[in-house]
């Protein structure tokens, strides 16, 4: 019988998860539908109660949902996965799933601003405390850990300076005080990084970026162990924050060309990232993928490639960033990122607008940073836009 574990990534990104009805159908099939139908009242009350597998309702069962799940959690190596409606959700599942009131949390002080925000206003309100640390200071996370800390939460590469968090090192330090640890595995997908193998319990992912990566849809994921995604799966069944059985589908769509895709938005940044570097008014470029990074050499070991995204410090500051971003005609100016089209934004009043100035200087954000989440176009064409602005 095939075992999935003997499989390169390319091929499980295509062939994983694939179920077929009694048509026979080749691409993966799109369930459009609330609920399902049962045979018997025997046959529900079975199902309703896991004593029987099978589809009840689409808000926690669905083929489709499911064929993702499984596709994406052979790709991170993981045994299971929860999809859920979008990035956050996936990050608020988890949380409201492995924390009480009276819990507490570590988190890398370079979060995406909404994650701060959830943990900051919205978990506070339950009880659940959060410490920061520098992403990059090992000693610091080990000082934050408290008696009741149940979590530490990084994102690697993070948003937008692309610090690189050493996974299997906080593994060590979140599991020697009984924690668990989550990445947020958004920037590189698990085409250039696999937290699980690192030594993390647990990954999330924003399926709206990289994965879907067309800029369709919004999607998010948990993956992990049976143990750690079970009580996810409940908190979804109970509470909904579900995703729907067309985005999944569109998805799983992405997926197939995921690893080819990485490749090319690698390559691209690379190239971009290194003419940024030596243009005068640019002061300094955040890409993990230059020798001048400080985590170079722990990104060449922990990833595959550098990723789609990078930062720099225009040296006019909020004036110069913002004259650039106005001033480009290809790129879009949008605050998502992981699409095929290059897109620009200005961190400081959009992605990590809701921080105070105090928490932005903190995370190392600038009034004259200038973030690029590099696309698929030819990339001179891209150089050339950022002439004009220059």
């Amino acid at each position: 019988m095939l075992n999935l574990n003997d499989l390169h990534p390319e091929t499980l990104a295509v062939r994983a998860g694939t179920m077929r009805s009694e048509f026979g159908e080749h691409s993966d099939a799109l369930y459009l539908t609330s609920s399902f139908v049962v045979g018997s009242a025997e046959e529900a009350a079975l199902k309703f109660t896991g004593q029987m597998p099978g589809y009840i309702y689409s808000r926690f069962t669905n083929p489709t949902v499911a064929a993702f799940e499984q596709r994406l959690a052979a790709l991170e190596c993981g045994e299971r996965a929860v999809a859920t409606a979008s990035g956050m959700s996936a990050i608020l599942a988890l949380c409201m799933a492995h924390l009480k009131s009276g819990d507490h949390i570590v988190a890398s002080s370079g979060l995406f601003g909404a994650t701060i925000q959830l943990f900051n206003t919205y978990l506070a309100k339950f009880g659940v405390t959060v410490s920061y640390a520098a992403q990059t200071d090992l000693s610091a996370w080990e000082a934050a850990a408290q008696t009741n800390t149940k979590l530490f939460f990084l994102e690697t590469p993070n948003n937008p300076l692309t610090e690189i968090a050493d996974i299997a090192a906080i593994a060590e330090i979140a599991h020697r005080h009984g924690a668990l640890l989550a990445v947020d595995n958004c920037f590189c997908s698990p085409a250039l990084q696999q937290p699980l193998k690192l030594g993390a319990d647990l990954v999330v992912h924003s399926a709206t970026k990289f994965i879907d990566g067309q800029g369709r849809v919004l999607g998010g994921a948990v993956v992990g162990s049976h143990i750690l995604i079970e009580p996810i799966y409940l908190f979804l069944r109970t509470a909904g924050p579900t995703l729907s059985a067309f985005n999944a589908w569109v998805l799983l769509k992405g997926l197939e060309t995921l690893g080819l895709r990485m490749k090319a938005h690698c390559e691209n940044a690379l190239k971009l990232a290194q003419w940024l570097e030596v243009q005068p008014q640019i002061a300094r470029v955040y890409y993990p993928g230059l020798p001048s990074h400080p985590q170079y050499d722990l990104a060449q070991r922990q990833q595959t490639g550098a990723g789609g995204v990078l930062s720099f410090e225009l040296k006019g500051g909020k004036a110069a960033a913002w004259a650039l971003i106005d001033a480009v005609q290809l790129m879009s100016r949008t605050a998502n990122l992981g699409d095929t089209r290059t897109t620009i934004t200005h961190p400081a009043t959009t992605s990590h607008g809701r921080l105070t100035p105090e928490a932005r200087a903190a995370a190392g954000i600038s009034d004259g940073m200038v973030r690029i989440s590099v696309g698929l176009e030819y990339t001179d064409d891209l150089i050339q836009d950022l002439l004009t602005g220059l």
